[in-house]
């Protein structure tokens, strides 16, 4: 009883020793700071000395005058929500805004920003607008020029549909590919006269896909000007691509257990741990084995944890791939062998003693036969015919004695139409 506890105490602290390297090994640099408040800082981005991060463009600003403390975007004013080794990072932005009165145009926010080395996401983001006398323009001069938007009207609260971005009260479009800045300028065609009791402003906001959903009361929430919503930045290592990174050894990025690949949006490359392997690829050996035996539990019978894999293998007695989604263990099917090759040869030694038997009998016949030949040839006095026609073939006369065989082939077996008389 003892030693089952040791044992499962000794497998727990192993199980826990795998875990706890491999979340560090998903952080930061050995010695540097690894969260920001709630938010995880996993290299190549760092905080607090400008060693922890792999250059400055991944600086994450620490302000530890809020409660809890808040990360923000290199030395902006950006905040960032997520950071994620897959190569995208989330931060959180306010909405633009036109709003109006009576006496026409009331205050204004473009919500402007500008990245030099992120990309917004053309995948992951959608430009939203709403207001029910509104076009919202989303456009960028650095990176790629470019210009987008759409067009959304309405002219009764009746007309609105909740979660409904179809151009009443709500529109919707994607973001181009390759951008790196952001301005909202927006346009009314009736200064929102004719909507002012429900609708007094426009509203324009790149949002994470699927993080907004439109509400009829956003309309007239005077509130709504103050709110931030989550945008999805792209970022890479360097301006390379992996062909080219991969030349200069000293500068690679990618560490053991792990390999280039080329991102969707913009320049440069990301790195990726190997199948089979999980962490940090920035990190020397950040990326470490998964225990797919421990992990996946995907052997019916034995798993043996491989560097990178795993294999399956049965026990005595069974055949099979071991495997779950496989063939499994199944008992092997024993043949009856040694019944089978005795009852072969016993059956082969009948034959042969059978066809031996006839093989004897036929030859005792065929002898019996031709003794019985010789002794009727005797009795009819055929050793006195082949004497006297002997005699005859001295004189020139020759005669021939028949076989039966030979008088039933001449007469066609003794046919009528073969008598002579």
């Amino acid at each position: 009883m003892g030693f089952r506890c040791m044992f499962k105490a000794l497998a727990l602290f192993a199980v826990t020793l795998t875990v706890t390297a491999t979340s560090v090994a998903g952080q930061a640099k050995a010695g540097c700071q690894s969260n920001c408040g709630h938010i995880s800082i996993p290299y190549p981005f760092g905080t607090g000395s400008t060693d922890c991060n792999m250059s400055r463009r991944f600086f994450i600003r620490c302000n530890t005058s809020f409660n809890p403390p808040k990360a923000f975007l290199t030395t902006s004013d950006i905040e960032v929500l997520h950071i994620s080794l897959n190569g995208y990072l989330r931060i959180q932005y306010p909405v633009g805004y036109d709003c109006y009165n009576s006496s026409g145009s009331a205050y204004y926010f473009d919500a402007r920003f500008r990245l030099s080395k992120f990309l917004i996401s053309h995948t992951r983001n959608k430009f939203t607008a709403i207001g029910c006398d509104t076009y919202a323009y989303v456009e960028g001069f650095t990176g790629r020029t470019y210009s987008t938007g759409c067009v959304s009207f309405c002219y009764d609260v009746a007309d609105l549909v909740n979660g409904s971005c179809s151009g009443i009260g709500c529109c919707q479009t994607a973001l181009p590919k390759g951008v790196t800045d952001y301005e909202l300028s927006f346009d009314s065609y009736w200064k929102h006269s004719k909507v002012l009791s429900f609708n007094p402003c426009c509203y324009g906001f790149a949002v994470e896909d699927g993080a907004y959903s439109f509400s009829v009361s956003d309309l007239s929430n005077i509130n709504f000007s103050k709110k931030k919503f989550p945008i999805i930045l792209d970022w890479t290592i360097g301006n390379r691509s992996c062909m080219e990174a991969k030349m200069d050894v000293d500068n690679y990025a990618c560490k053991q257990n792990s390999d280039c690949i080329d991102p969707e949006n913009g320049r440069g490359y990301l790195c990726n741990c190997l199948h089979g392997f999980q962490g940090n690829p920035y990190l020397s050996y950040g990326c470490q084995d998964i225990n797919e035996c421990e992990t996946l539990k995907p052997c019916s019978g034995t798993c043996h944890n491989l560097p990178g894999s795993y294999n399956c293998s049965c026990p005595k007695g069974f055949e099979g791939d071991g495997r779950k989604k496989g063939t499994g263990c199944n008992p092997k099917v024993k043949p009856h062998f040694p019944i089978l090759v005795g009852t072969l040869g016993i059956g082969m030694s009948l034959l042969f003693s059978l066809l031996c038997s006839s093989w004897v009998y036929l030859g005792l016949r065929q002898r019996k036969l031709n003794k019985l030949k010789q002794q009727n040839f005797k009795q009819n006095g055929g050793v006195l015919l082949r004497e006297q026609l002997s005699k005859r073939e001295e004189y020139g006369e020759i005669a021939k004695i028949f076989t039966l065989e030979e008088l039933k082939k001449a007469t066609n077996n003794y046919h009528e139409s073969r008598i002579l008389g």
